[in-house]
């Protein structure tokens, strides 16, 4: 829904109401030639950063063109005359060349990209990079690249392309990202954030090339091989008391600072860090009609968006220490700790013995450490499960199914309603409200997960349905 704020805003002076003419479009020629200029000045600025920086680089090309810039000014009067002339003759090609340095800095460097986001491109350290930084992001398996040239070749993007889709506007007049909203479980509606397509490759490039390799506790088991909602729930079967604990705002706590902090710590370059944080998080936007124009306005910092690819793997590594410190209180309690994204679950296989108190310290003491390090703990969704009651982690029933069987299933419930809508399209009736054909075969792939036997029949029974 777009809001419009022109009540809200004094008119302009008569003269400031006319709008300046539409520019001219380029023509292909004039696009051509202006794409040769920048490819020519990003070149120039690689061979800038290889001289050394913009001095280094007009000297080299004064001494090219036969200048000697180190010369003294001769004592003889007679030569003096010549020496001036030549000095003249230098200052002017040493200002062409510096224009020349300045468009290349344009092009070829990035070293801005919006309000507080700036970092030096021709310094080879700043106060944040570890002693041994290249040594670090060797052991992660992370790539050597260091600038924001490499970054961009190694992505196959020009430069320019690069800016584009970093830059940070508060105001923007267009968004890499389109948004929707779906209906938690729990009530309420959450909002989805996903990139458009090539910002999206980009994200999953950045996932396999950094955010992948970074250390992940075995605590984890969210969106990680070999992992999932099954093996999360699987480390809680058979307790006999199961505590449910939730992270308030996961993803939008975590903002492009800490991001570029997780990859500072990894061994990564200022540019390069910035740019990935960059590229991975994004404001949250609230569309503004003003002035017969759509506007993007951030109504809060860039954080991590629920639908981009790299999210996920992202809030894993930034937990390390976090599962840590949990595992460590889990330990000292006699329980087990899981996560699953933002699912905290603590499982004691006998209730303590002064029950009320020890599920007082875990809470508590969790409440602390998530504070700690920078989440809050999301009071009103703690539960307390019981044996006799029903215990559910991540969606599975995990209580014994019988006398010596334990697993973690689908619940009773799912199953009967799965089975009561294939029964109705075998039968020719039409889909309830909310169910489809994919709906169900999912439903019947989430059965499968956890029991393969069961989950088999059902997808036969689901693929034989009619579609229309």
């Amino acid at each position: 829904m777009t809001n419009r704020i022109d009540d809200h805003v004094p008119a302009a002076p008569p003269a400031l109401t006319n709008r300046a003419p539409p520019r001219k479009p380029l023509t292909e020629a004039e696009r051509a030639e202006r794409e040769k200029q920048r490819t020519a000045a990003e070149a120039r600025w690689l061979e800038i950063e290889s001289k050394g920086g913009v001095d280094g680089w007009v000297r080299a090309k004064l001494i090219e063109a036969g200048h000697t810039p180190d010369a003294a000014a001769p004592a003889n009067e007679d030569e003096k005359k010549t020496f001036k002339e030549k000095k003249g003759a230098e200052r002017a090609e040493r200002k062409k060349l510096k224009a020349l340095a300045n468009e290349a800095r344009r092009f070829g460097t990035i070293g801005y990209l919006g309000n507080t986001v700036h970092w030096d491109e021709l310094k080879d350290a700043d106060d944040f990079d570890l002693k041994d930084r290249a040594q670090r992001a060797e052991q992660n398996g992370l790539p050597p690249w260091e600038t924001a040239n490499e970054l961009a070749a190694a992505m196959e993007l020009s430069l320019s392309e690069l800016r584009w889709l970093t830059f940070h506007r508060e105001v923007d007049t267009g968004s890499h990202y389109h948004s929707w909203k779906v209906p938690k479980r729990t009530g309420g509606e959450r909002t989805i954030t996903a990139p458009m397509p090539k910002l999206k490759a980009l994200q999953r490039w950045a996932l396999e090339q950094y955010f992948e390799k970074l250390p992940v506790h075995a605590a984890a088991h969210g969106f990680l091989p070999a992992r999932s909602v099954l093996t999360n729930a699987l480390a809680h079967v058979g307790a006999d008391v199961v505590v449910k604990l939730d992270v308030k705002d996961f993803f939008p706590t975590v903002t492009w600072q800490r991001v570029k902090g997780l990859l500072r710590k990894a061994g990564v370059t200022e540019p390069v860090a910035t740019l990935l944080a960059l590229l991975c998080t994004e404001a949250p936007r609230q569309l503004v009609e003003f002035r017969e124009q759509t506007l993007h306005v951030a109504t809060g910092p860039r954080c991590l968006p629920q639908g981009a690819p790299t999210s996920p793997a992202i809030t894993n590594a930034l937990c390390l220490r976090m599962d840590r410190r949990l595992s460590a209180l889990a330990r000292a309690l006699g329980c087990t700790y899981t996560r699953y994204a933002d699912d905290l679950t603590f499982s004691f296989k006998k209730t303590p013995e002064r029950k009320r108190l020890a599920l007082g310290i875990l809470v508590e003491k969790t409440k602390d450490v998530l504070k700690s390090e920078g989440f809050t703990l999301h009071a009103k969704k703690t539960q307390v499960l019981r044996r006799g009651a029903a215990q559910r982690v991540t969606g599975l029933t995990i209580n014994p199914a019988g006398p010596q069987v334990a697993s973690a299933r689908v619940s009773r419930d799912v199953l009967r309603r799965l089975r009561a809508a294939i029964h109705n399209r075998q039968k020719g009736k039409p889909y309830r409200e909310g169910e489809s054909h994919a709906h169900l075969q999912g439903l019947a792939a989430w059965v499968y997960m956890s029991d393969p036997k069961k989950g088999s029949k059902l997808l036969e029974q689901v693929a034989a349905l009619p579609r229309a």
